[in-house]
């Protein structure tokens, strides 16, 4: 079996916000184009009666135009969210690497982002000093910020 990592998705209460927020903290570029779907097949593919869901894939930094997307849908019947912690069990965060992450935790904030805990240094078991945080975007969706050396 081949495969290639294509996107991480992100369920959205205003997608526009969100990935907004992508494209002005990490420099995300909007793939075109903006998506739009609802009727029978995606309702028969998510489970969902009658879901309509709209957003937009984002490129994601690093990468060139075959990149890896972030996708930000938001659906016309969002589920009521569970607990958001670094620590809960299932995906927990998407994590950047930045050249400065005092400087890029407080763009976050500055952007609508909260903080979650303190930037800390940790050496690897090789030597390697990585300097990091957790923050979440306006949704409360977890982002970890590195910088390594």
């Amino acid at each position: 079996m081949r495969a290639r990592y294509v996107h991480t998705n992100l369920i959205a209460e205003d997608w526009r916000r969100l990935a907004d927020f992508y494209s002005q903290v990490f420099g995300c570029v909007p793939v075109p184009p903006e998506r739009d779907y609802s009727g029978a097949a995606l309702a028969a593919g998510t489970g969902i009666a009658e879901a309509r869901l709209s957003g937009v894939h984002l490129r994601l930094p690093g990468y060139g135009d075959g990149g890896p997307t972030l996708e930000v849908y938001t659906y016309n019947s969002l589920a009521v969210p569970g607990m958001r912690a670094v620590n809960r069990p299932g995906y927990g965060h998407i994590a950047f690497e930045v050249d400065d992450v005092a400087q890029a935790r407080q763009a976050i904030l500055e952007h609508g982002g909260q903080p979650v805990g303190d930037i800390v240094t940790l050496t690897t078991a090789i030597g390697t000093r990585v300097t990091w945080c957790y923050v979440t975007d306006p949704e409360g969706n977890a982002i970890e910020l590195q910088a390594w050396g």
